[in-house]
């Protein structure tokens, strides 16, 4: 038989779970090196785990580009498009089919749901185009689909801008340095892709002189064929000769602009006439097509040497890294390696500066918030040491910091890296991962007041066995609060995952550490313990039996409190009192959202150090005018922004994407109308306002200058959580694309009225000229002229045409040979109909006499989304709201029962918020989408987790107390929360979030812990004979204290996440909801239980025998 442990012991009354535990490891050898082992892989996994600014989101996109040379906007649709949604709808796992129609080419965007992996959503992709390439017949001069995947690693996380201020310089030198880098970047460990930006291009340019062809009576055409025709060289054969093998080889390639020139383009009078009689031939840049510049701001203007306001041609180099690499180590190599690289491959001259550094912000933002790790528990260590003492809080310190370690180890074992939400995750887990440290030393120093006679060892297993079980419950609790979260859908959920499960499994962790390491460190500790035997008497606790000072205090309170409310008389006035204040304050806390107190957002604006300006000029603008445009945008915000430090701007081209670009698809702006100016700020440590005050502050003055140019600016700042294409975005339905064209030209036009809405746009393709040449049939074919004659040189004039490609030298990038018309001859369509073509006889005809020049308006580019045609309205939110859930619904007041004018137009507009019209042939209709979408799917899936968490508390407290009754008052607390978290709100004047309501459902574990260690105790002293009224005051006096604690723990645990834009929603429902319902449940949840109980007392007590 097993030896009692303390007097009085028998067989019959045996330790529980946690006592037996307690028991097994205070005096064990092993137990220290348990704790070892725990911080030592904790460092393990902090120095191996990938930092990073934010989670990566596995969200794969791909896009199928489909070419058709000449064909319309309509004809690419329905021969192009339709067929290929049907087609790429029915893989498995997509989510959405976008696609964009323009002419010549159609643009298929497959997205994938979140979390399909990228190899395998890739492979069913390709396997799904190949198998179907037979859906367009070759005879419709349709080319080859052409897959574009785009993933999370295909977000660029550094980039390296090379500017110059030599005059004599220009793109075209800087792209050839740029160039020249991409390999040397590339040898750095953990680069994935390296590309450049911007750049005329390197070619042999080959500028026909028309005067000269007609001279020598040559073509267009006739010059391209010579070219193709010259450059080939193959192997042909093998020679035996001599008794070897001597290889032939017939022709050589060009390798130098030379064999270019003097290739042989026709014979006049029996002499040859080479290329560069009737041509200038030269190798160069192209015609620019593109332009990045790069900007001083004012804060940055002293260490880059150049006035504010002032920019310089530059290039952008990116880089991307490999999945699970550190983005701070990769950063790092490639920064030293330009560093090694100047005055090498980067000459004199040429100057470089990092324009992105997502591995210093993620180091910056990792180091933050392990800082603020350590100081969170510092503070809780602090809090245990002045409640309870130094011995105390030694135990407690060694206890948190051992499953801080265990969880680090445990989130690097399930794939998480070093990001704000990882580590938010841990510092908002503080108060509670202390919490089954707090419960089990607090009742060991209070078994040890009580026993002072006893030894230690005989205390121990008894004091965590008392309190062992609520404790287990208790964990438990919490874990199933907050596991379903991890189950949300959408981008929102594996944004947010790390918070659910590295808390769950910090919860579980610390009760193991509870159980085991905290009784070894107690008995070793703990005056009367196996390492203090010699304790002197100043350390050890007064021999009695009675309560301590501050449970005598709580004792005196408490009697005060519920003495009326167990009175016999009027007990139940009171009680019904104190229900009627319960009721009126959550009535209260759920008006304010709905008065405005409260403003409702998806996550507020981080403090970035970087916003983008998207500017769409009018359609048809050349590139140099977008370049100006936004040189005059980045100047002006240089001279009225003190924050900017440098500044960046991309006509005809795009910026390096970042997780916003990468779903709205920014990548795919390459017309010469496009640009974006990207702004970086100065540290945050170095400025006082954020960067969303500065966005805001920006936005006026872009779109003033957008204004006089006839364009649309939008100030776009990096979203804080899920990307979407705008804040507000309208999707128009209708049963024709016209009628959908007009109606979305209505819904704009409301929108723009709308208060506080800004930055309205759509998909409507603005009036542009396109002028048609019909080739005349009867003409052409008098002189035996082709059509494609024509066709091919007018677009060897006007666009140029690459007929073969230069060899040979060391040039990384294909060098084309070019044959194009003077830029000065494009100028009028007149210079391009005196071109001529050669006739069936082998006259030269001009062209002009073989077509009719017809002028019409460009087609409209025609959107669909899952096999619908779209057209979208767009727009963002500012002012006092800041959210565009109120911008949306303040034009849905004004669109409600919009009546239609113009023709084709009939009844009334339709809304639509969750799905896509059921009938859209039949109405035309606005779906809501943007950040309306990602909010509602993110607060659907919380409150279906909230009400499984709720579900698996119930069956927990169950199982437990064994009854179906208790476990509703253990729950009763759990609304209490909402009397704290929205006047919180309110109070400091924030928006309600996700985060909020992430620290909401935490709130229903933390609270009904509380209750648990509540009714456990009442529960317990009426086992051992107590009255049932004065066993309820003393739960509460007496587990009023580590109650305290470990609510002050969660506390201040928050307290160190307040000051984050986008955590501190979570802070106040932790802050505010854990003061306000833990002093609401120290009375409720007694007097619930007393109400419930006083009658079936002798039950309860039976029960409990």
């Amino acid at each position: 038989m097993r030896e009692p442990i303390l007097p009085g012991e028998t067989t019959g009354n045996p330790l529980g779970i946690s006592g037996r535990t307690a028991a097994t490891f205070q005096r064990n050898a092993i137990t220290p090196l348990l704790a070892l082992v725990l911080f030592l892989v904790g460092l393990f996994a902090i120095v191996i785990t990938p930092k990073e600014e934010e989670p990566q989101i596995d969200v794969t996109m791909a896009n199928v580009l489909v070419p058709w040379p000449g064909a319309s906007a309509k004809d690419v649709e329905a021969i192009i498009a339709r067929p290929a949604e049907l087609v790429l709808s029915r893989i498995a796992g997509v989510d959405h089919v976008y696609s964009v129609s323009r002419p010549g080419i159609a643009v298929i965007t497959v997205q994938f749901q979140v979390g399909v992996k990228n190899e395998t959503a890739l492979v069913r992709l390709y396997d799904t185009v190949m198998s179907n390439r037979d859906w367009l017949s070759p005879n419709l001069g349709v080319g080859e689909p052409i897959v574009k995947p785009k993933g999370i690693d295909d977000v660029p996380v550094a980039a390296f801008t090379l500017f110059t201020r030599d005059p004599e310089r220009a793109g075209y030198d800087l792209e050839r340095v740029a160039h020249a880098l991409e390999l040397e970047l590339k040898r750095v460990e953990g680069t994935r892709d390296v590309r450049t930006i911007g750049g005329p291009g390197q070619v042999v340019r080959v500028v026909f002189d028309p005067v000269r062809l007609n001279a020598y009576n040559l073509t267009v055409d006739e010059l391209k064929t010579a070219l193709s025709l010259t450059n080939v060289s193959l192997p042909a054969g093998m020679l035996t000769q001599d008794n070897r093998e001597v290889l032939v080889r017939t022709g050589l390639y060009f390798d130098s602009v030379e064999d270019v020139a003097n290739i042989v383009v026709g014979v006049v009078e029996g002499r040859p006439v080479y290329l560069r009689d009737v041509a200038e031939v030269a190798l160069g840049p192209d015609e620019p097509r593109r332009y990045v510049w790069f900007g001083a701001g004012q804060a940055g203007a002293e260490t880059l040497g150049m006035p504010a306001g002032a920019s310089q041609p530059a290039v952008t180099i990116w880089v991307s890294k490999k999945p699970g690499a550190n983005a701070a180590t990769v950063v790092d190599a490639l920064v030293e390696r330009m560093r090694l690289l100047e005055n090498q491959i980067i000459p004199e001259g040429i100057a470089w500066q990092v324009t992105r550094d997502y591995g210093a912000t993620a180091t910056d933002k990792a180091n933050t918030l392990i800082g603020k790790l350590i100081f969170a528990t510092g503070a809780v260590v602090l809090l245990v040491l002045v409640t309870l003492g130094w011995r105390e809080a030694v135990i407690v310190g060694v206890a948190v910091t051992l499953t801080l370690m265990a969880t680090l180890f445990a989130s690097w074992a399930y794939g998480f890296t070093l990001n704000r939400v990882s580590l938010f995750a841990l510092i908002f887990s503080i108060g509670i991962l202390v919490d089954d440290a707090i419960v089990v030393v607090e009742n060991i120093h209070r078994w040890h007041h009580l026993k002072p006679g006893e030894p230690l060892w005989r205390v121990i297993p008894h004091a965590v066995d008392e309190v062992g079980g609520p404790t287990i419950l208790a964990t438990f609790t919490v874990i199933a609060a907050l596991l379903p979260m991890a189950f949300v859908t959408g981008l929102m959920g594996p944004y947010m995952s790390p918070i659910p499960i590295n808390a769950s499994m910090g919860m579980f962790l610390s009760l193991l550490v509870a159980f085991i390491v905290t009784p070894w460190l107690a008995g070793k500790l703990l005056p009367g313990g196996m390492g203090n035997a010699g304790a002197s008497a100043g350390d050890a606790h007064p021999h009695e039996t009675k309560d301590d000072r501050i449970t005598a205090a709580l004792d005196r309170l408490f009697r005060r409190i519920f003495n009326p409310i167990m009175h016999p008389k009027y007990g139940a006035w009171v009680r019904f009192t104190w229900g009627l204040a319960v009721m009126a304050l959550i009535a209260v806390a759920l008006a304010l959202p709905v008065l405005q107190a409260v403003i409702l957002k998806m996550l507020p604006f981080d403090n970035k150090s970087e916003f983008q300006v998207v500017v769409d000029m009018p359609l048809g603008t050349p590139p140099e005018m977008t370049s100006r445009a936004l040189q005059e945008m980045g100047e002006a915000l240089s001279a009225a922004i003190p924050e900017v430090r440098d500044w960046q701007a991309y006509a005809g081209t795009a910026s390096p994407i970042n997780f916003n670009g990468l779903v709205r698809q920014y990548y795919l702006r390459q017309m010469p109308e496009m640009g974006d100016l990207q702004i970086n700020l100065v540290d945050r440590r170095h400025r006082h306002r954020k960067s969303h005050e500065i966005a805001m502050a920006a936005r006026p003055i872009v779109q003033e200058i957008a204004a006089r140019y006839g364009a649309n600016a939008k100030v776009v700042e990096v979203p804080p959580g899920p990307p979407v294409l705008s804040p507000i975005v309208a999707e128009i339905y209708g049963p024709s694309y016209e009628g959908q064209i007009a109606v979305a030209r209505q819904v704009r036009q409301v929108l723009e009225t709308t208060p506080d809405v800004v930055d309205v746009d759509d998909t409507i393709e603005e009036v542009a000229p396109e002028l048609v040449l019909v080739v005349n049939q009867a003409k052409a074919a008098q002189y035996g002229v082709a059509q494609a004659q024509i066709v091919s040189t007018i677009r060897v004039a006007l666009s140029g045409d690459s007929a073969t490609s230069l060899f040979g030298g060391n040039n990384q990038y294909e060098v084309p040979v070019r044959i194009q018309m003077n830029a000065a001859q494009k100028d009028r369509i007149e210079r391009v109909l005196a071109l001529k073509v050669r006739s069936r006889e082998g006259q030269l005809v001009p062209i002009g006499e073989l077509v009719d020049l017809i002028e019409r308006p460009r087609e409209q580019v025609i959107y669909r989304k899952d096999l619908l045609p779209v057209v979208y309205v767009t727009a963002d939110v500012v002012g006092r709201t800041d959210s565009p859930l109120y911008g949306m619904f303040a034009a849905r007041a004004a669109l409600d029962g919009l009546a239609f004018s113009g023709p084709g137009l009939f009844g009334k507009l339709n809304e639509w918020f969750i799905q896509q019209p059921k009938n859209p042939y039949a109405e035309y209709a606005v779906k809501w989408d943007g950040e309306w979408q990602v909010t509602y799917e993110t607060f659907r899936d919380m409150g279906a987790a909230y009400a499984v968490g709720l579900v698996l508390i119930y069956l927990l407290v169950v199982a437990h107390f064994k009854s179906y009754g208790t476990p509703l008052i253990i729950m009763a607390p759990i609304p209490l929360t909402i009397i704290g978290v929205m006047p919180g709100h309110a109070l400091l004047g924030a928006q309600f979030t996700a985060t909020s309501m992430i620290g909401m459902i935490a709130l229903a574990g933390i609270i009904v812990r509380n209750s648990i260690l509540l009714v456990d105790f009442v529960i317990q002293q009426v086992r051992q004979g107590m009255a049932f009224e004065e066993a309820i005051i003393r739960s509460a006096a007496v587990r009023a204290k580590p109650i305290a604690l470990t609510a002050l723990a969660a506390m201040i645990g928050a307290f160190f996440i307040l000051d984050d834009p986008i955590f501190q929603g979570l802070a106040i429902s932790l802050i505010f909801g854990v003061f306000v319902s833990t002093l609401l449940t120290l009375v409720v949840i007694p007097m619930l239980f007393y109400a419930a109980k006083r009658k079936r007392v002798a039950e309860l007590a039976a029960v409990a025998e």
